[in-house]
C-alpha cells in the first residue's frame, strides 16, 4: 500500500470461486480468507470480453480483479462466465416498429428475440453507434443496451427508421 490507497489484489488460479446466489459470486483466496456478494463486471467490456474482470462488493468498490479468466480453474471459470453473461445479456433488435420524437428525446418501440421493448434515446450522436461491419449498438436513456448484429439484414420499414434517426 502506498500513499494510503489500496493496491489492487489479482486473482490467482489457486484462489476458488463459487456461486453464493443469483449472479453473486464468493471469492476465497489461497490463504482462505472469503468474501461474499461480489458481482464481477468487466472493466473494457467491449473489446475484453474474458480479460481484466473485476469484482466488486455491494458498495461497488473494487475486492480484486481476474486478468485472464483461463487463469482460472475451470469451475471457476465457468461460474463467471455465467455471471457476466447474465449481467451483460444484450438483447439483439429484429426490427425497429415505430420511432417518435419528443422534445429531442426518441421513443423507440422494437421487436427482439425477448418481445416488444419500448426505451427512450436522448442523444442520437451518442447513444446510436455503427459498426463498420453493420453491427449497430444502442443504449437507452436507462443504460439498457442493445444490438443490431448487422442493419443491412433490417427489413426496409426498420432500415428507414434507422437510417432516419442518423
Amino acid at each position: 500500500m502506498s500513499n494510503g490507497t489500496k493496491e489492487r489484489r489479482f486473482v490467482s488460479g489457486n484462489d476458488r470461486i463459487t456461486v453464493y446466489e443469483n449472479n453473486l459470486i464468493t471469492l476465497t483466496f489461497e490463504d482462505g480468507t472469503a468474501v461474499e456478494r461480489l458481482e464481477p463486471r468487466r472493466l473494457f467490456p467491449v473489446n475484453l470480453l474474458s480479460s481484466y474482470i473485476t469484482l466488486l462488493d455491494k458498495e461497488g468498490r473494487e475486492i480484486a480483479v481476474i486478468r485472464e479468466l483461463t487463469d482460472l480453474d475451470k469451475d471457476s471459470r465457468e461460474i463467471i462466465r455465467r455471471s457476466l453473461e447474465d449481467y451483460y445479456l444484450v438483447p439483439h433488435i429484429l426490427r425497429i416498429v415505430t420511432v417518435t420524437e419528443k422534445y429531442g428525446t426518441l421513443h423507440w418501440k422494437v421487436e427482439t428475440e425477448r418481445g416488444i421493448k419500448e426505451f427512450d434515446i436522448r442523444n442520437r450522436n451518442h447513444d446510436i453507434r455503427i459498426n463498420k461491419d453493420g453491427c449497430v449498438r444502442v443504449r437507452d436513456s436507462d443504460d439498457n443496451r442493445y444490438v443490431i448484429p448487422d442493419y443491412k439484414r433490417l427489413d426496409k420499414h426498420s432500415r428507414n427508421y434507422l437510417i432516419s434517426d442518423l
